[in-house]
């Protein structure tokens, strides 16, 4: 049974309250497109939003994403919340429905998210404005403008900005703007944006929650009011999770805590060994005190997450040969999973950025994007003191 002053290890193991008929202690899969009724007016009931029940999976009225969704409100201490079948068809229900009247995107952000943010959603109307990380105090002028949504990412993808989720949402809420802010690379075990101030907070829950690379889908989350005008867009973009990616994710999110610091402990010892690697320039992770947000992660995160970003002193060409003597790492544009990972932004996740706005925002060919795993820290480590062997110094 749900029990909500329940600790966050056991919301996500019993954070549902459906339950399977015969005993078992997981769900089936409702793999099924629709769902019969007795009569018409049993279908009308839910149809029309008088009792919550399955109607049709599309519509995400299916059992099993039912309980997902159950769960993973639970873990983030949510009201509400919607799955998607990615991270992307989230923020694109998300942008829909609040940035209509304009967004400010602070900070660096996932590549495909700008790419959405500049090319796609421009061609809707909806305008973006971009603020850098030295241009945070320009938003109380910027908000004049009429935006009514301010959205960014804390730690930042590639290189960890950390942003004060309560004093850009005090800032946001005297323009009667939304904050939503992408919690993909700390996880809900990390960081809770909702009780620091933020509206709505969003995921591409193939990274973490999912943590084991086999799955793809996103979530939106936030008070009831919030959620429930995203579940037309979610409808008619075609963008909700499939039942079995559900249950996949479900399996995740049980082991999701003990997962998140295994990780964080991994990356902090990681970017400790690389900070005093004299072949590495500088290397970016919110749990190093000569980290520029440092003392800000500390106060508004439980951990500093798996991502360790770093450059090393060379050129494109030897970070290249960098990346590819790797072995334990393998070498793949995604994150979170229990394998380790590695990544150079300037060839993957902001690969579609022009040179210019990528050397604007300090996204070097030298930047390598380090997705620590659960792999014993020693030996990756290792695999990376032996990589960097061709870097002169």
């Amino acid at each position: 049974m749900k029990h909500e002053a329940a600790g966050q290890s056991t919301q996500a193991i019993h954070g549902t309250t459906i339950t399977d008929a015969y005993g078992a202690p997981h769900l089936p899969i409702y793999n099924t497109t629709t769902f019969a009724f007795e009569n018409t007016a049993a279908l009308l009931e839910v149809a029309d939003g008088h009792r919550s029940g399955p109607l049709y999976t599309r519509y995400g009225l299916n059992p099993t994403i039912f309980a997902l969704e159950e769960t993973m409100t639970s873990i983030e201490g949510a009201e509400s919340a919607l799955a998607f079948c990615s991270g992307m068809a989230a923020e694109t229900s998300l942008f829909a429905q609040y940035g209509r009247e304009g967004v400010v995107c602070v900070g660096d952000a996932y590549g495909g998210t700008m790419e959405l943010l500049t090319n796609q959603l421009s061609q809707l109307g909806i305008a973006t404005t971009f603020l850098l990380d030295d241009e945070v105090e320009r938003l109380d002028e910027t908000l004049r403008g009429g935006a009514k949504l301010v959205f960014f990412e804390t730690p930042t993808n590639p290189a960890l900005g950390i942003y004060d989720v309560a004093a850009i949402a005090d800032v946001a809420h005297r323009h009667g703007a939304l904050v939503a802010v992408d919690n993909t690379f700390a996880s809900p075990v990390n960081q809770r944006p909702l009780a620091l101030g933020a509206d709505l907070v969003s995921y591409s829950a193939t990274k973490y929650l999912g943590g084991h690379s086999d799955v793809t889908a996103g979530f939106v989350l936030g008070a009831a009011e919030l959620i429930e005008p995203l579940k037309p867009w979610r409808k008619s973009f075609g963008s909700c999770i499939a039942p079995e990616p559900a249950a996949l994710l479900s399996r995740s999110l049980r082991t999701l805590i003990v997962r998140v610091k295994q990780h964080n402990a991994n990356a902090q010892a990681v970017a400790e060994a690389m900070e005093a690697d004299p072949r590495v320039a500088r290397v970016l992770y919110p749990g190093l005190p000569s980290f520029p947000g440092h003392a800000l992660a500390v106060k508004q995160m439980k951990g500093f997450g798996g991502i360790v970003t770093i450059e090393i002193a060379g050129d494109a060409e030897t970070t290249v040969r960098v990346v590819d003597g790797l072995g334990v790492f393998a070498l793949a544009p995604s994150l979170g999973g229990v394998e380790s990972l590695v990544t150079q932004p300037v060839t993957t996740t902001h690969y579609d950025l022009s040179p210019e706005e990528r050397q604007r925002r300090g996204i070097t060919g030298s930047m390598i994007r380090l997705s620590v795993g659960l792999e014993d820290a020693d030996d990756l480590i290792a695999d990376l003191t032996h990589a960097l062997e061709v870097v002169t110094v």
